[in-house]
């Protein structure tokens, strides 16, 4: 099995500064931010910084006990295991960033489990009375790399596919 391709590096570089990115703003918000009486830091009318402390998968779903965070932790770090090894065979650079952007996130709140026993999330967007689901920076970085991953597998690959239909 192959683990270093064309890309690699890039894709690994974007997942090196995904998790270090996420992991310094956590630690910074954790020790530097006074949280208040009222559990958060409102930094504009549509943003508030909270401390939230997330058991479960994504959005809280089916939260773990205690003892439970090395489930999760542990299938973060074997989707961060698959998708380098789906990296060394990517040959566009879209799926690379995509795939290390995935990498990152998945590393970075795999830490928080191991460390903390839960991802620390603490952004949370507001606007006309609706409330967002409050997240991290790993959080951005999969949600983004899962949209790029399907941009390409729509839009890339579709361009370098033939036409259809027979003459």
């Amino acid at each position: 099995m192959k683990l270093v391709g064309p890309l690699t590096g890039l894709g690994a570089g974007i997942a090196a500064a995904v998790l270090a990115i996420d992991q310094l703003t956590k630690l910074l918000v954790l020790t530097r931010v006074d949280f208040g009486d009222n559990g958060l830091l409102r930094v504009t009318p549509f943003m508030d910084l909270v401390e939230t402390w997330n058991t479960g998968v994504s959005y809280g779903l089916f939260p773990q006990g205690a003892d439970g965070w090395w489930i999760l932790g542990g299938l973060k770090l074997v989707a961060a295991i698959a998708f380098f090894i789906w990296l060394a065979r990517v040959y566009r650079p879209i799926e690379a960033a995509a795939l290390g952007l995935l990498i990152g996130g998945a590393l970075g709140n795999a830490i928080d489990r191991a460390a903390y026993g839960a991802v620390f999330d603490f952004v949370s967007l507001h606007a006309f009375g609706y409330r967002w689901y409050v997240f991290n920076v790993a959080d951005i970085a999969i949600v983004v790399g899962v949209v790029l991953l399907l941009y390409d597998s729509v839009f890339a690959r579709a361009v370098k596919s033939p036409p259809s239909g027979g003459s």
